[in-house]
Formats: structure tokens, C-alpha cells, sequence
């Protein structure tokens, strides 16, 4: 996935929860906060693609599927 479609996620929010339920979790452990930034890029590096799978099927395949190749002409 690149930068446009994080972006795109980060519009959702029901993303923005999950984050702010990372961000939680996570500075528990840490015993500080971790920060939002921080949990926002663990979050979309660690969770985004398997929420994506189960909320958003769809939109997953549009990203997922394969672009067909070119056939290049051997011109000799």
C-alpha cells in the first residue's frame, strides 16, 4: 500500500479508533505515552492491510490486484 491509500485510511474513523485503541494499549505496556505519531505508524504498518482484508474487501482487491504486464515486441 502506499502513502495515498494510508491517507485514505486515515480518513475512516473507525481507523482513527483502532489507533487511538493502539495507542492506548500500547503506552500501558510502555507505561508513557507513546505518542500519536508513533502509534499511527505502528498501527498502519502492523494492522492496516488485515483491517483492510476484513473491513474493507472490496477496496482491498481494487489495491491487491495484479496490474497485467505489457508484452514488449522482440524486434530483431
Amino acid at each position: 500500500m502506499d502513502q495515498n491509500n494510508f491517507r485514505e485510511l486515515l480518513q475512516d474513523k473507525r481507523v482513527i479508533e483502532e489507533i487511538n485503541k493502539h495507542l492506548w494499549i500500547e503506552s500501558q505496556k510502555a507505561g508513557y505515552s507513546i505518542g500519536i505519531e508513533q502509534a499511527t505508524e505502528e498501527w498502519l504498518r502492523l494492522y492496516a492491510v488485515g483491517w483492510m482484508k476484513y473491513n474493507m474487501p472490496e477496496k482491498y482487491k481494487q489495491l491487491t490486484k495484479k496490474k497485467p504486464k505489457r508484452k514488449s515486441s522482440s524486434k530483431k
